[in-house]
């Protein structure tokens, strides 16, 4: 009988935490709405801590749920209908924080939490940008006889967009939410949030060349956006902005990828003195 009520509480609070991050993430998407891509679709998004935390503080389903109901809500309250988001950003929001709660809940620490967040968000925001790609095709906004080109710069570009302009603030923020809410309610958080401790993985070599070598690669991209033939990710915007746009993504991805290479390497020197 206990063990039965245990188990009713349990999905209840589950039920609970999907609504509360599906109504936050509504509102906090549509806050930052109206700041769009370059190419016209796909907002700035800061609001991803929010099923990030939920996703990892809650479970995978949570956390997907919430994001996949909450990114829907704001579109429909953004643009009025949501056939755009239901082939798009519906399916990979799910997949994103289903993903990160998946392979974090249960076994998090600092040094996987980066790693994941790295690799989440490369993966569902490329299947976000396809999914916005296939909705331009199908109702004509794009000509299907346009060339590849064309269809993999605007694919590339506005997947690298969302990615430099979410990894900081699902990297430096979720973190501050995570421990903040296991100090304000530990009895709603799982021990080991409650127990992990950034002190102790610093030594780790894994951390700093996590952060590290994300920051690199992000560099090497804002530098090879300055290489000829780089026009090809903003072709989908209009030629008299493509230029602004595309030093707008250069300086992101260089300043982004220097502040990981900054942090990454303070943890490196920090180490020395834990040791």
């Amino acid at each position: 009988m206990i063990k039965c009520m245990s188990r009713k509480m349990k999905r209840s609070l589950y039920v609970t935490m999907t609504g509360i991050c599906a109504a936050l993430y509504a509102l906090g998407s549509y806050a930052t709405s109206y700041i769009e891509s370059p190419w016209g679709v796909g907002q700035f998004r800061p609001a991803v801590v929010i099923p990030a935390f939920f996703a990892i503080a809650f479970g995978p389903l949570v956390g997907g749920i919430g994001a996949a109901l909450g990114t829907f809500l704001q579109s429909i309250a953004r643009y009025g209908h949501p056939w755009l988001t239901l082939i798009s950003g519906t399916p990979a929001n799910f997949l994103a924080f289903y993903m990160l709660g998946y392979l974090l809940h249960e076994k998090f620490t600092w040094t996987r939490f980066v790693t994941v967040g790295v690799i989440t968000l490369i993966i569902a925001n490329f299947v976000c940008a396809l999914g916005v790609l296939m909705y331009f095709i199908l109702t004509g906004i794009f000509p299907v006889n346009l060339p590849y080109m064309f269809y993999l710069g605007f694919v590339i570009g506005l997947t690298l967009w969302w990615y430099v302009t979410m990894l900081p603030f699902l990297l430096f923020l979720t973190p501050v939410l995570l421990k903040a809410t296991a100090k304000a309610i530990p009895q709603f958080m799982p021990e080991h949030l409650i127990k992990v401790s950034l002190k102790r993985e610093i030594p780790s070599k894994t951390l700093s060349g996590v952060l590290v070598f994300s920051g690199i690669g992000m560099a090497i991209i804002g530098l090879v956006m300055f290489l000829p033939g780089s026009e090809v990710l903003v072709v989908a915007y209009k030629p008299g902005v493509q230029q602004i746009i595309l030093n707008g993504m250069r300086t992101m991805f260089l300043l982004t990828g220097g502040g990981c290479i900054a942090t990454g390497a303070a943890f490196g020197i920090l180490k020395l003195f834990l040791k």
